[in-house]
């Protein structure tokens, strides 16, 4: 794609970055067919191809956003389903976090929808707040039904109170440093997150009985929180790197050279940690950042890594595994959740159409609800069909979405901790 930058725009590191990207686009096309939303809407503008030309104008000619940008680069998934079937190696995530960071500064967004951003950047990323917030929304979820109005605002507060769960789970503290069980095979960090620990806290503690019972020492630093990616992919870049920060310099301080990983269970929140070197490119903390980059591992890889085995008889049970967007696509991990699941002793089988997102993304069930129902309905449609009794995943935010479909959803290192000594996964029954 050919590009008319100024010499002096291009001295700006990230417009610098968005034009390489640029140029490196074909106009081939073959990203439309695996994107979800233009596979749902069918609006050219609403595919990659569509919102590359958005940002190449907009960017080019050094103006605010409008409307038209913001709505069509809102309904984008940062899926990164494009990547995956571009040819041309486009790096279609980096121009489109860059976008929204510029839709951010120069768009003015109506009222109601600056509100709700601004509430869901103070409350998500902030264990906290968050769970004080799902307490006021179970009392809040029996008015759902009678909030008035199909408007955008309306249909977002419906779709804000029917994804806070019925019973909030205990929360299980897990900071601290967990010795390994028997000899010490090696050291890794853990990072605990926001909204999972939340929403399932026994997502980290299956991961931490896990490990240990390998002989993995896993330490969970207190200063280390939410990887960024919620504001980050909100266009909110000032709080996204002081996360981000934070957690670069709390690992740090647990000396980098003793670690054989940075642990993330949540794979929306490893697409992110294993891009904070290109996040500080041109920060201070560019070195150490791009070397907690190169330690950042999903919880798999890790598993893989130190030989997992189950030690349990296999329980006959037939588990549809949904891979995540953010692992397939973000981190390029396919096939090792389904070999580590079949290691186990599951029956594993995959759904059609296992490229497309379930509608989670971050906040976007929330920012962009109609669209999000159409993708979890198409699938949940197909994982049932798959004839499974079991729905696996890898995501918070995926296991979030398809909850109440019909199946019970589980993370795939709660299915794996069960199978090597664990409790039976509550999901279950």
């Amino acid at each position: 794609m050919q590009t008319n930058f100024t010499a002096l725009q291009l001295q700006d590191a990230d417009i610098a970055e968005c034009n390489r990207i640029l140029r490196s686009c074909v106009h081939c096309g073959m990203c439309t067919a695996t994107c979800p939303t233009f596979v749902e809407l069918g609006d050219e503008l609403d595919s990659p191809r569509g919102r590359i030309y958005l940002i190449k104008d907009m960017l080019e000619n050094g103006r605010a956003a409008t409307e038209v940008e913001a709505r069509h680069i809102d309904r984008c998934l940062s899926c990164l389903s494009c990547m995956t079937t571009c040819p041309s190696g486009v790096h279609y995530m980096h121009l489109v976090d860059h976008a929204r960071r510029h839709i951010e500064e120069t768009y003015r967004r109506p009222l109601p929808d600056r509100a709700l951003r601004f509430l869901l950047a103070f409350l998500l990323p902030h264990p906290g707040r968050f769970r004080a917030a799902l307490r006021l929304a179970r009392l809040g979820k029996r008015l759902s039904g009678v909030i008035p109005g199909r408007g955008q605002t309306a249909e977002r507060l419906r779709a804000m109170l029917a994804l806070a769960p019925e019973r909030l789970p205990a929360a299980l503290p897990v900071v601290g440093t967990h010795a390994a069980e028997g000899a010490r095979r090696g050291r890794v960090a853990l990072l605990a997150g926001c909204a999972q620990q939340v929403l399932d806290p026994e997502i980290n503690a299956a991961t931490i009985r896990l490990l240990t019972r390998m002989g993995i020492e896993v330490v969970v630093p207190r200063e280390a929180g939410c990887c960024g990616a919620l504001t980050h992919h909100m266009g909110r870049h000032a709080p996204a790197m002081a996360a981000a920060r934070a957690n670069i310099a709390a690992w740090a301080a647990l000396g980098l050279d003793s670690l054989d990983a940075v642990v993330i269970n949540a794979s929306g929140c490893g697409t992110t940690v294993k891009d904070y070197g290109f996040m500080f490119r041109t920060e201070p903390e560019a070195e150490t950042a791009a070397r907690v980059a190169a330690l950042a591992m999903d919880v798999t890889e890790v598993l893989e890594k130190f030989g997992y085995r189950p030690t349990r008889e296999a329980p006959g049970i037939t588990i549809a595994y949904h891979s995540a967007c953010s692992l397939q696509h973000g981190q390029k991990i396919t096939t090792l959740p389904r070999r580590l699941l079949e290691r186990a002793g599951f029956i594993v089988k995959e759904p059609a159409e296992g490229h497309l997102c379930c509608g989670s993304a971050g906040t976007y069930n929330i920012l962009q609800p109609e669209i999000a129902q159409r993708l979890r309905a198409r699938k949940l449609a197909r994982l049932r069909r798959t004839g499974a009794q079991v729905i696996a995943a890898g995501n918070i935010g995926c296991l979030t979405q398809l909850a109440g479909g019909g199946l019970p959803v589980v993370h795939t290192v709660q299915l794996l901790d069960w199978m090597a000594g664990g409790p039976r996964p509550s999901a279950l029954g």
